[in-house]
């Protein structure tokens, strides 16, 4: 197989950053790499992670999910109009209770994520069909298996592009397009601690005392204490993507985050999902304390398996 062109959503920061830099950096120099970005003036930190392969093996053009138009100028720019690998990850974030976001919120948030990914298919899948070949990647999350407490729409959002995949794939085989839904867990960036700082000042008066104690008191300090202990870097995200597109035979799910694993195991375990509720409930709620000691195991599992 000769040298692919990837091209690359949400690159200014974070796992789309990394995922670019990685695919361009590739020793053996299999990939030509597009990297987009809605803002260009935002490109500084892709230039640096870049360095040298900056211009060569990989690229910068603008590109808006949200808007047909940009999507279809920045494909008709390409040689063509080839593109071998789709890696859709721009994304956005929401957590709160309920009564406290705007469905004009909600509909913002669901037009990059799902219907961003939508777009970006419907452009690129017919051209794939044509060639007989492709790859489209989509980075998902372990909130699109399994919903969490205060991340309601953007589980939702999750779920959606979870189902659309898995039904584009059935069709998609048929003309030899692969794709591979990438699931991480907590990721350590600049994207997760704009959603956390922004909680912190959250205004919850939309709702009764009880859940703003809930989400200010126990939902905010149990997610801290699990990206200290479960949280993976963008660049760790990025080299499990790069071996899912270099894989001979992808996988149509791969979650990056091996010590999540079991949480999201929980689900398939029992199908009235009653096992994966209680759990949830009673790690939240009733055991602090077991709460603590297994994100402190887990941490220690983690170091081991960093060295």
């Amino acid at each position: 197989m000769g040298t692919r062109r990837v091209l690359v959503t949400g690159c200014s920061s974070g796992i789309g950053l990394a995922v670019a830099a990685r695919l361009a950096k590739d020793e053996l120099r299999r990939f030509k790499v597009v990297a987009t970005m809605r803002d260009l003036s935002k490109r500084g930190p892709l230039e640096k992670a870049a360095g040298v392969s900056l211009n060569k093996t990989l690229e910068i053009k603008q590109l808006d999910a949200c808007c047909e138009a940009s999507i279809r100028e920045c494909v008709d720019s390409l040689p063509d109009r080839r593109v071998d690998v789709l890696v859709n990850n721009a994304g956005v974030g929401m957590i709160g209770p309920l009564e406290c976001q705007s469905i004009s919120a909600m509909k913002d948030l669901f037009d990059t994520n799902f219907f961003g990914l939508v777009r970006l298919v419907k452009e690129l899948l017919p051209d794939m069909k044509r060639r007989q070949s492709g790859h489209i990647v989509v980075m998902s999350s372990v909130m699109g298996i399994q919903g969490l407490l205060f991340n309601d729409i953007y589980s939702a959002s999750k779920f959606a592009v979870e189902g659309f995949c898995e039904s584009v794939a059935v069709q998609a085989l048929k003309f030899n397009i692969k794709t591979t839904l990438v699931e991480p867990g907590p990721v350590v960036t600049e994207f997760e601690r704009k959603v956390y700082d922004d909680a912190e000042m959250m205004d919850l008066s939309g709702t009764d005392e009880e859940t703003a104690k809930m989400f200010r008191e126990v939902y905010l300090p149990y997610s801290k204490k699990i990206f200290a202990s479960l949280g993976q870097t963008p660049e760790e995200v990025a080299e499990q993507t790069l071996k899912v597109i270099t894989a001979k035979e992808p996988p149509l799910r791969h979650q990056t985050n091996r010590l999540y694993m079991p949480l999201t195991a929980l689900k398939h375990a029992d199908p009235t999902g009653r096992l994966s509720l209680d759990t949830f409930y009673k790690m939240t709620f009733n055991h602090d304390r077991v709460f603590n000691v297994s994100l402190g195991l887990l941490r220690m599992l983690q170091r081991r398996a960093k060295k």
